[in-house]
């Protein structure tokens, strides 16, 4: 069985409509779990005052949230070939809603971070998913937009989720509690929009649904999808998405480049999620509300990447076929210089007799720059690793969310021995030093990709198509 030419039952097939309505959607569990995994932190002091916790207990809260993000996909990516990927949206944002409920009536703090770990587990559908999504129904040449408003919403609900925290916190009667209520209210209306408004996306699946239907019409074993025909069971479909990203991570210098790269970028993102609303206190005498609206930097930053994306769009078709993939690579050249630039002017400039504005720009060049660093891990990967793009993908995300992980916890420490100026400094300094990995891809990535296993047989297989086109 399989689909007919024009056949609007597949999904490559299905209207702008359709297929914008299913972008939306998906993209919108990601903007709600990247606002509920930064807006925790804002409730520190309520939180730390009803529970009777330390600060550092509620770091951990922030962290074990990453763990569950991190480590769960590598098994979970599996189930979409058993399931389909609409089933996985249903049960994910669920439980989601579930995990947010669990933590708004936590008694104490060890179950906040049974909760918090849950709810990365739960919500890493959210970014594992959506690219997927996209591929099932835009072509190549389609995927640049769909996939940049992804990253906005990924990255600017990391910084809209404390903004909204923040006000929340700011007021008495609510405080921590409610900012969990109010990422259960938008999951609520989030899994109804899910169950009215998605359709089954993933191609093999909707064929193995036509064949069943098929024999139970017509009485006939016979007939069958080519899915069903090569269906690996799920043991083995779990190990080969457990292993294969680990060995791409441990094997493949482009791989562990960019895994580097994003991880450290990623890591200090987190490291500001948990520190930037103390420090502006501290300095300028903020209260956790205005604190909060320090956050817009990241959304003012991420939209600034999102349209010099464009630009990048432009170049990549315009040298496409003189760089082939390093054409992704123009923009990121560029942009990898605005994370030191950003760190540099928020640690020196965040002094009372300096105005606020000047470390918020820091933090909006900072944050400009890492959304183009987010947006073309993801497009530069998928295009050197062809039919191991998920399993590439899949380790950088692993490092990246474990690197999430790790920095708030030792942060606190270092910014308390160093001081936030030196600490950022710290920062900007490693991130100086990342600087070349771009320039180094740019120059040399298809020499690094000829050297490689993995990638020579993908050259070979696109060798292989192109010549059978010719």
């Amino acid at each position: 069985v399989t689909f007919e030419d024009n056949d609007t039952r597949d999904p490559m097939n299905f209207s702008y409509k359709i297929k914008w309505t299913i972008t939306l959607v998906a993209c919108a569990f990601t903007g709600i779990v990247a606002a509920a995994a930064a807006s925790f932190s804002m409730g520190y002091q309520s939180m730390m005052r009803d529970l009777n916790c330390t600060q550092f207990q509620a770091t951990v809260g922030l962290s074990l949230w990453s763990i569950g993000f991190g480590t769960v996909p590598l098994i979970t990516s599996s189930f979409t070939e058993e399931f389909g990927r609409l089933n996985i949206y249903i049960v994910s944002s669920f439980g989601f809603m579930l995990t947010e409920m669990m933590i708004a009536l936590s008694p104490n703090i060890q179950t906040v971070m049974l909760g918090r770990l849950l709810g990365g587990a739960f919500g890493s559908t959210g970014a594992t998913l959506v690219g997927g999504s996209v591929a099932d129904v835009w072509k190549q040449h389609e995927r640049g937009q769909p996939m940049a408003f992804f990253a906005l919403v990924a990255v600017a609900g990391t910084g809209l989720g404390p903004v909204i925290a923040g006000v929340i916190e700011a007021n008495p009667r609510l405080g921590w509690r409610w900012i969990q209520w109010v990422h259960v209210m938008f999951t609520g209306v989030y899994f109804i929009s899910v169950v009215l408004l998605m359709k089954e996306t993933r191609a093999t699946i909707v064929l193995t649904r036509l064949a069943t239907k098929k024999r139970k019409e017509t009485g006939d074993d016979r007939y069958q999808a080519k899915a069903e025909i090569e269906k690996q069971n799920l043991i083995t479909l779990i190990k080969i998405s457990c292993t294969r990203p680990i060995y791409l991570l441990l094997t493949e210098p482009i791989v562990q480049s960019f895994s580097l790269w994003i991880g450290f970028t990623w890591g200090v993102v987190f490291a500001l999620v948990e520190s930037v609303s103390s420090e502006f206190q501290a300095v300028y005498g903020f209260n956790v509300q205005d604190a909060g609206f320090i956050f817009s930097t990241l959304i003012v930053g991420s939209f600034i990447g999102y349209l010099a994306n464009i630009y990048q769009e432009k170049l990549y078709q315009k040298y496409y076929l003189r760089k082939r993939q390093e054409a992704r690579l123009y923009l990121p050249c560029v942009a990898a210089l605005f994370i030191p630039i950003g760190m540099f002017i928020y640690a020196w400039t965040a002094r009372p007799e300096v105005h606020w504005i000047a470390p918020a720009i820091g933090l909006t060049i900072f944050m400009s720059g890492g959304f183009v660093i987010y947006m073309v891990v993801f497009l530069y990967l998928a295009d050197c690793y062809g039919t191991y793009a998920s399993s590439a993908i899949a380790g950088q995300s692993l490092c990246r969310n474990l690197a999430v992980a790790a920095f708030p916890l030792f942060t606190t420490q270092m910014f308390a021995r160093l001081t936030h100026r030196w600490g950022l400094t710290l920062f900007g300094c490693v991130g100086a030093a990342l600087v070349p990995i771009p320039w180094v891809l740019f120059f040399y990535g298809s020499r690094i990709r000829a050297r490689s296993k993995v990638s020579r047989k993908i050259l070979e297989e696109e060798e292989l198509q192109e010549n059978m086109q010719k």
